[in-house]
């Protein structure tokens, strides 16, 4: 199964994957509570969520995410990680998976050509809805090589200020790419640079 990675920007950028123990954890911490306090507010919840469950969510996160075994990377902004968060995915492209993308609302025709170059031409889509409404601004990067699903998807609950951070967003999304293992005999593995 191939794996995702990224040339992150270390000076942006705080990956959470692999941060295990002590590393990290004050940037999980607070990219846990950011994505649970924008669910409230999505569901309609006011009250922000306690200290409790972002700690014991960021205990166990990276052990999840670890055991994904690349296939979920995230990162959480460097200087303010309540400011933002991207997650990328890998998915096989199944039937099912197509058409469940086939049917997604209106709002998502409203994508833009993007392209990588490491997976090619994708589509980006920025869905910053009007003041009053409870979703957050996202961005929304997509790429199909034909076998599987790559996405990258950034969340900020902050309107104003995540127009600043899109060309930070555009260039992880650029640096994302396909890495496979390839069986060469019966015990080695050659792994290949997409580069």
């Amino acid at each position: 199964m191939p794996r995702l990675t990224a040339t992150a920007d270390e000076r942006l950028w705080v990956p959470v994957t692999g941060s295990l123990g002590l590393r990290g954890r004050r940037h999980r911490k607070a990219a846990i509570r950011m994505l649970l306090d924008s669910s409230r507010r999505q569901m309609g919840l006011e009250t922000p969520s306690g200290r409790m469950a972002p700690w014991l969510m960021s205990q166990f996160v990276p052990m999840i995410m670890k055991r994904m075994d690349g296939r979920v990377p995230a990162w959480v902004w460097r200087d303010d990680p309540e400011l933002l968060s991207a997650t990328a995915q890998l998915q096989e492209l199944t039937p099912h998976l197509r058409a469940a993308r086939a049917m997604m609302p209106m709002e998502f025709d409203d994508t833009e050509a993007f392209h990588s170059p490491h997976l090619g031409t994708g589509e980006r889509l920025v869905i910053d809805l009007p003041r009053g409404e409870n979703a957050p601004p996202t961005a929304t990067y997509t790429w199909d090589t034909g076998s599987h699903l790559v996405t990258l998807t950034a969340m900020s609950p902050d309107r104003e200020r995540f127009g600043t951070v899109l060309g930070a967003i555009d260039e992880l999304a650029r640096s994302l790419r396909l890495d496979d293992d390839l069986t060469v005999g019966e015990s080695n593995v050659l792994r290949l640079d997409p580069a």
